[in-house]
């Protein structure tokens, strides 16, 4: 079995760094035209004032009210009773709360909910066709067994998908490399990239 520091190098780490920059940095200039907006109508007597929001989630449209500091994962758990997100650190750390946003993996604990009007997000739920075939990714995690207790699954398949899409499933080693944001704790690892091995030839990508 493969160890979780093997895994979690000190090039894991960057990219952690570069994920949680690039989350809390997007997050600014859009947040912050939605306050200016409200302080310009006069409709902010407080910042932590709920806003209106139109979420695009699985293909649905989902118009919440929500307070500003609310994260996508948060929204998306407790508003919609979309649960396949786990929460795990919270701290952008384990991966298990990862979505697609507009194709791209995004780790929803970092991500505000306000930000992310008008872009595509794709959750564990609405990965599957419609009439119930599931995506050849889950497909094979099921096929390798890929997964014990669960927990990081929804999560591990989400990125698994984007890293066959960013052309990163070549081999074994890009596979590891380019996955390494996502922990599994109970370190079934060799099963995970035999899943993204045998579901990027089914893909086509």
């Amino acid at each position: 079995m493969a160890d979780v520091r093997e895994l979690n190098g000190p090039v894991s780490e960057g990219r952690r760094r570069f994920l949680i920059g690039s989350a809390l940095g997007g997050a600014a200039p859009i947040l912050g035209s939605v306050v200016q907006a409200r302080a310009e109508d006069g409709s902010l007597s407080d910042p932590r004032s709920p806003v209106i929001v139109e979420l695009k989630v699985n293909d649905g449209t989902h118009r919440l009210e929500l307070d500003t500091r609310m994260t996508l994962l948060d929204a998306l758990r407790e508003e919609m009773g979309l649960t396949g997100a786990k929460k795990g650190c919270d701290h952008g750390q384990c991966g298990a709360c990862t979505v697609l946003i507009d194709g791209r993996r995004e780790l929803s604990c970092l991500t505000l909910a306000a930000t992310v009007q008008g872009r595509e997000v794709v959750t564990i739920e609405g990965l599957a066709e419609a009439d119930g075939t599931l995506h050849p990714m889950q497909e094979a995690f099921i096929d390798h067994d890929a997964f014990q207790c669960g927990y990081c699954t929804p999560g591990q398949i989400l990125s698994a998908v984007s890293c066959v899409r960013e052309g990163h499933a070549g081999n074994a080693a890009d596979i590891r490399e380019y996955m390494s944001g996502n922990i599994c704790r109970c370190a079934a690892y060799p099963n995970i990239v035999a899943a993204i091995t045998q579901a990027s030839q089914q893909m086509g990508e």
